[in-house]
């Protein structure tokens, strides 16, 4: 390159140059309906890709670090936690410490095969003999340790396979073993049979779609979950967490950077 050129050449600022070293920590997105966790960090990546090289930075997706600190159903909303550079090493810790909160809506009178809205009904059963006061006192039975069976379409996997994978494939797949939960509480927030609407504050490795499963058959009747929303992990709450119109490199930057 001639010299005199190069003298010309207006310096590149140090956020154009290196915006992958400043860029580093947690942050919340709000997760929409639809979209798995591996969707969301896909999309982020793929975001701040294109925006750092328009900065003038010579980035590729691949060598953003960038993962999620919990997986959230598809056909769930609400915080999911990102990492971010450095950041993802937080995720293990946030992962397996900090509490969740969800508000959850269920159906009593049916169950389905995925314990949710997305799966086939599985059981009809009458729900009429299920009062507000039957249900509270049954629900204080699943506060606490619990030992709780995880729903077999879960991401927990098999073989290095989720089972929901393989049983969408036709193949038998045994539930795992009783796992040792916690919830810390668990609300009545509304009851008009057969909808109900609960607030759970509970643990790492906890499906509420069990819960609500389980709470079915413990009132003699059968339930599923049709609605579920993470209103908050740890320290992070839906009010905090990024929409996606705000799933850009300036509104992450500033909510890695709080």
């Amino acid at each position: 390159m001639d010299m005199e050129h190069a003298e010309n050449r207006p310096e590149m600022p140090p956020s154009s140059i290196e915006p992958l070293s400043r860029l580093s920590g947690v942050f919340a997105v709000h997760k929409p309906v639809g979209w798995t966790s591996a969707d969301v960090v896909r999309k982020i990546r793929g975001v701040l890709c294109t925006e750092m090289r328009s900065r003038g930075a010579q980035v590729r997706a691949r060598s953003i670090k960038l993962g999620h600190g919990g997986t959230l159903d598809r056909s769930a909303a609400g915080v999911l936690v990102l990492g971010l550079g450095k950041g993802t090493k937080q995720l293990h810790d946030l992962l397996n410490t900090t509490q969740k909160r969800y508000i959850a809506e269920g159906l009593l009178g049916k169950a389905t095969d995925t314990s949710d809205t997305g799966g086939e009904i599985t059981e009809e059963k009458p729900f009429d003999h299920v009062t507000e006061d039957t249900f509270r006192q049954t629900m204080d039975t699943f506060t606490g340790e619990q030992m709780q069976v995880a729903p077999i379409y879960s991401a927990l996997k098999v073989g290095g396979e989720r089972m929901s994978d393989r049983v969408r494939r036709g193949e038998t797949v045994e539930p795992k073993p009783p796992r040792s939960v916690v919830v810390h509480s668990l609300e009545l927030l509304s009851f008009n049979p057969p909808h109900f609407q609960l607030g759970v504050t509970c643990g790492a490795g906890f499906y509420v779609r069990s819960l609500v499963h389980d709470l079915g058959h413990a009132v003699d009747s059968c339930a599923h979950l049709t609605s579920l929303c993470r209103v908050q992990q740890g320290i992070f709450t839906l009010e905090q967490a990024l929409p996606p119109e705000k799933w850009t490199l300036p509104d992450i930057e500033a909510a890695v950077n709080t």
